[in-house]
């Protein structure tokens, strides 16, 4: 009987075949380039550690979404990475606590979960990201979203808007202001996030309803989320909003849904995503966290940074790679004239047989008589 599935790969992972490739690289080191250009250092991280260890330096973090097994070496439960952010909190947290504060440090590798999230089968993505550690100042947050702007730009996005948020906005005002219970907190966050009036009203949370219609542009939106807070308990985050909104106007269309919380779990006063012209859904998010220290200590350390999957760009970017310049070497050819053909910028493919045909290996030239000639 013959094996006919020998060759399938699980749902949700596939490979990268050269162009793609070539595309996923041109991504990664235009990013990568332009935060260590802003002083953000290259950690990396490895694809497996202890699932405590992963679950216990940020809140919201979401263990039922990893690959878990056990370590034959230590007899401890292991999970495979599924956000880089968390492992780069606890490394500030480990080995670089004693590291001058701010601490900036940039990142890039796979991440896989157990399942696609909605609609989208994807299971393992390339992350790229920075971590801005020891603030989570309106400063720190304009920084950082200035760089994702600037870092999507170089790696080939156009059209870059980006949505603000307030994830801690409904736990800040149900303390006082629109008092709340804790499961009436809970449901108002859902409502808000379904953006379902109906269920807010059901669920205690009328005086909420006017955060429903402080979304959109955001000169629109930030003017009536100030009409709402008749108390001022959020006049430093619109402060901060609108700080942050003026140091990127004109790099970004910019708006605001103070009151969305998916994929925002672990993010405290300060949120955003980012999106880009003819890319379907988002490429990445950002804003301010807290890394939690050792145990018993609850207020841990503030920080800011953002996450990139820049996949779907990369996917769009393919067709347009360049038509790559090949220089064939023939058999017999001088190797010396081929060493400065490549320290010139030349890719070369030599020749292993008489037989070997140029075009057939995709090059574009012919090394003929000390010169490239064009095929």
């Amino acid at each position: 009987m013959q094996d006919t599935d020998r060759d399938l790969l699980p749902e949700g992972l596939g490979d990268r075949l050269p162009q793609q490739a070539a595309a996923s690289q041109r991504v990664r080191r235009a990013a990568l380039d332009v935060m260590a250009g802003h002083g953000y250092e290259r950690v990396e991280t490895p694809m497996l550690e202890f699932e405590k260890s992963l679950a216990s330096r940020m809140a919201g973090v979401q263990v039922r979404r990893m690959f878990r097994f056990v370590d034959p070496a230590s007899l401890r439960m292991l999970a495979l990475r599924s956000d880089i952010t968390a492992q780069v909190a606890r490394m500030a947290a480990t080995g670089l606590a004693g590291a001058p504060r701010p601490l900036r440090l940039c990142y890039s590798g796979q991440v896989v979960t157990i399942k696609g999230a909605g609609l989208d089968p994807v299971r393992e993505r390339l992350q790229l990201g920075a971590e801005l550690i020891g603030t989570d100042t309106v400063a720190a947050a304009a920084e950082l979203v200035e760089l994702a702007i600037e870092a999507l730009t170089a790696a080939g996005a156009t059209g870059i808007s980006v949505d603000f948020t307030l994830p801690d906005l409904v736990d800040t005002l149900a303390v006082q202001a629109l008092p709340l219970t804790e499961a009436q907190t809970e449901s108002v966050r859902q409502m808000l996030d379904a953006k379902d009036a109906g269920g807010l009203v059901d669920a205690g949370g009328q005086a909420y309803l006017p955060l429903l219609y402080a979304v959109g542009p955001f000169d629109t939106a930030i003017e009536r989320l100030a009409e709402f807070d008749a108390g001022g308990v959020l006049a430093s985050r619109i402060a901060g909003l609108r700080e942050i909104a003026a140091r990127v106007n004109g790099k970004a269309r910019l708006t605001l849904d103070p009151s969305e919380r998916h994929g925002f779990e672990y993010q405290s006063w300060f949120g955003f995503t980012i999106y880009a012209e003819g890319i379907s859904g988002a490429l990445g998010r950002g804003g301010t966290y807290r890394i939690l220290g050792s145990a018993g200590d609850e207020q841990g350390e503030a920080a800011a940074g953002f996450s990139l999957y820049p996949d779907p760009l990369i996917d769009a970017l393919t067709a347009e790679m360049p038509e790559r310049k090949v220089l064939f070497l023939p058999v017999g050819h001088d190797r010396e004239v081929a060493a400065r053909q490549r320290a010139i910028g030349w890719t070369t493919v030599a020749a292993l047989s008489e037989s070997d045909d140029a075009i057939a290996l995709g090059c574009s030239h012919r090394l003929e008589n000390g010169e490239a000639i064009p095929l």
